[in-house]
């Protein structure tokens, strides 16, 4: 009993002690557009003390002595601030500093005690460097993520990641602006993340993190997650015009409408490279506000439409290229493909209390509506009619995000917490897959009903910085699903119903033993989801595959110029029962494991000239498999993306840059290969204050490469047996666009 009473008379006298201490609380604004800038790094000088604003721009530094204290603020792309504040007793001193933009240098990414300083790091020297014309080159973005389309341009991209032929998103979580981009229970697979929707030149940051170590992200985020950030506001407008190679225009027009508020439109239209035109059309349209509501609220609301169209070519069979019965470029069935829209709105509300706590809330609403053809086998299920599907839904998805966050000193550290609650809705009405004839005709129906998902997280983060060199955080996350299943083939009315819970513990510490060199050490449980129509036949048992992860590295700053990220990392993933969506059939997944090595380095060579280099080796096998049997499908050992950047005041900029996947195993026993492909890319504008003229190329040598590759079983009209061998589609030829931008 009497060491509890010396604990709590220590507590006490401490608390007291510290109510005379004074504080300091900033904003940190871009000086342009007068948006917060997340993630800049702020020193008081001569002292250990350091933070990062938060996604409002904001920061705090508490029980500080009266004087006075030199502020530095850093950040990438601006000049550095000084400021010398006096702080006094039992006062808080508010400070707003204002950035200004200048050329990019490397020396102003610090390594400091923040966790996840490795992502913000890399993430931010990427989106700054690297050229984002398309939604898919936003998703490279991402250190070791490869994407393939292989439907026609308008379907989402097939991605890798660490081991995983993620399809179209079952184990990465994709967000903008904190709206889920991947449908769970889609019609077409798991996850389906789209994103399409979200106009390259709105995006203002990304966040990345690798691996289920992450509290605020549950359902999905097992090989990691992916989180792109709008622009809170423009300082000037601009409108540009893209044409390039096989038919490919593309307009954009961003328009500043006042300080904080601008909407963004975009129009995309190609025929593509293959024998048969594509016609793909797409049509974005994208507005935001942003702004303070008094002295301690900070209002964000946004509002987008989307919409396109598109014929595909499919994947091809080899045997069909090389008899010469079609070309590289050509389709065996050219009437797939598919239309597909999305409207979003969304609302974020972060209050600033009195004790320098925040509060966020987020409601968002998409309605979403799809339509997918697709013929994989041809006419080896229908010798007749052949076995074009259709995969379609009509879909509303309602959310609530809300988090508390605060910061305490507590026995000689500084603690920060973070609770949150999560809702996620999900209505997808008439889900259903039919077997078709040339789009026009249903021929047998083999799903079809309506899907009533929901989840509620919540987790607890606890961050506790015990030194200026080691750093500890602890969470906890739980979810609850409901899953709902109402079978419309059936005769009678019927409901379907299961529920399932979830626990997933994370343990994550960060060792920062100088301003140059930082140890990490990521440990957590996550977990994804398995389509409704899983969870009600299993009753809801074996629906939440639980993924453990495991990863040690550092971050190096060798020189002022130069920064360096490797990481050694495990992940098992349990055994599932996996819905297919293709064929509506529930298989059994196996248990697997994933290893790997990471490695990244940023160097600046000249005051004008970037170079950066991804380096990602897997090994990835079933676990409860004999080891011939026992690869994964589509799992690439090595993948690696690299280039060079430059940016010069006489207004040249641009890049060379090159994509490097190797060869992997297409099915479970390596007896069949997918191919691998190295691709150079290049960029090169003239930029000056009011217009910009570029060029851009896509597979500068004219490899010929395979996208997407498949083992799949199939039978073409004339053939009596089925063939089991790769299926493709074909990679971009060499590809030439011009554009040219004004701004104003």
């Amino acid at each position: 009993m009497k060491p509890l009473l010396t604990l709590l008379l220590s507590f006490a006298i401490t608390t007291a002690l510290l109510a005379h201490n004074g504080s300091i609380r900033g904003s940190v604004l871009d000086a342009e557009t007068k948006s917060p800038l997340a993630g800049a790094n702020v020193w008081l000088e001569n002292t250990e003390l350091q933070a990062y604003t938060d996604d409002l721009g904001y920061y705090q530094f508490e029980d500080l002595t009266a004087g006075s204290y030199s502020v530095r603020i850093s950040y990438l792309g601006y000049e550095v601030f000084s400021a010398t504040v006096e702080v006094r007793d039992s006062e808080t001193t508010p400070l707003r500093s204002l950035m200004v933009r200048t050329a990019i240098q490397l020396q102003t990414v610090e390594v400091s005690p923040e966790p996840d300083i490795r992502s913000r790091a890399i993430s931010s020297l990427d989106i700054h460097l690297r050229p984002t014309e398309t939604s898919q080159d936003i998703l490279r973005l991402v250190p070791g993520l490869f994407i393939a389309q292989h439907a026609g341009g308008g379907k989402a991209e097939q991605i890798f990641l660490r081991g995983f032929d993620i399809d179209h998103g079952t184990d990465i979580a994709i967000n903008v602006d904190g709206i889920p981009v991947n449908m769970v229970s889609h019609a077409h697979g798991q996850g389906y993340a789209d994103l399409h929707f979200l106009i390259p030149e709105t995006v203002e940051r990304v966040e990345f993190g690798k691996g289920p170590y992450y509290a605020s992200y549950g359902n999905l985020a097992t090989a990691g997650y992916a989180g792109f950030q709008t622009k809170n506001g423009i300082d000037r407008s601009t409108l540009s015009l893209q044409a390039g190679q096989f038919d490919t225009y593309r307009a954009m027009g961003m328009f500043k409408l006042m300080e904080g508020a601008y909407v963004a439109t975009e129009y995309f239209f190609s025929n593509g490279y293959f024998d048969s035109p594509q016609a793909y059309n797409r049509f974005s349209v994208f507005g935001k506000y942003s702004g303070a509501v008094g002295e301690k609220h900070y209002l964000s609301a946004s509002a987008s439409s989307f919409s396109s169209r598109w014929d595909a070519s499919g994947q091809i069979p080899q045997r069909a290229v090389d008899s010469g019965r079609i070309g590289y470029f050509g389709a065996i069935d050219d009437t797939e493909g598919g239309s597909t829209s999305r409207t979003n709105l969304n609302l974020h509300l972060s209050s600033f209390l009195e004790d320098g706590s925040t509060i966020r809330n987020q409601f968002y609403y998409s309605k979403y509506d799809f339509e997918l053809y697709s013929n994989f086998t041809f006419f080896l299920n229908d010798p007749l009619n052949g076995d074009q599907i259709k995969q379609k839904e009509s879909r509303d998805l309602i959310g609530y995000q809300g988090a508390y966050t605060r910061s305490d000193k507590w026995l000689g550290a500084n603690w920060k917490t973070e609770a949150g609650l999560q809702f996620r809705h999900d209505a997808s009405s008439d889900n259903e897959l039919s077997h078709t004839l040339g789009r026009q005709t249903i021929l047998e129906r083999k799903a079809y009903g309506d899907i009533d998902e929901t989840n509620i997280g919540l987790y607890l983060s606890e961050t506790v910085r015990f030194s200026r060199w080691f750093t500890l955080n602890g969470a906890l996350r739980f979810d609850q699903f409901h899953f709902l299943y109402v079978d419309k083939l059936q005769e009678n009315y019927q409901r379907d119903i299961a529920t399932a819970n979830l626990f997933s513990p994370k343990l994550n510490a960060y060792f920062t033993l100088s301003d140059r060199f930082q140890l990490f050490a990521l440990s957590g449980y996550g977990f994804h989801s398995n389509d409704t129509r899983v969870a009600v036949v299993q009753k809801g048992r074996q629906i939440l595959p639980r993924a453990l992860g495991l990863e040690g590295g550092a971050l190096w700053k060798p020189a002022s110029r130069l920064l360096l990220s490797a990481s050694a990392w495990y992940l098992n993933l349990e055994q599932e029962f996996v819905y297919v969506g293709d064929e509506a059939v529930v298989e059994a997944g196996g248990e697997t494991d994933r290893r790997g090595l990471d490695l990244s380095a940023r160097i600046q060579l000249l005051d004008w000239l970037f170079a950066d280099l991804d380096l990602n080796y897997t090994f990835a096998r079933s676990a409860d498999t004999p080891s011939e049997e026992a690869y994964i499908p589509l799992a690439a050992a090595w993948t690696s993306i690299g280039g060079l950047n430059f940016q010069t005041r006489s207004g040249f900029n641009g890049s060379l840059r090159y994509r490097y996947l190797g060869d992997r195993p297409a099915n479970e026993t390596n007896s069949v290969v997918a191919e691998g492909y190295v691709l150079v890319d290049a960029l090169l504008n003239y930029t000056r204050p009011s217009w910009e003229l570029g060029l851009s190329v896509q597979n500068l040598l004219d490899e010929r490469w395979k996208e997407a590759q498949f083992a799949t079983e199939s039978r073409l009209q004339d053939e009596t047996e089925p063939v089991s061998e790769i299926h493709f589609t074909p990679g971009q030829p060499f590809n030439l666009r011009a554009h040219v931008a004004f701004f104003f």
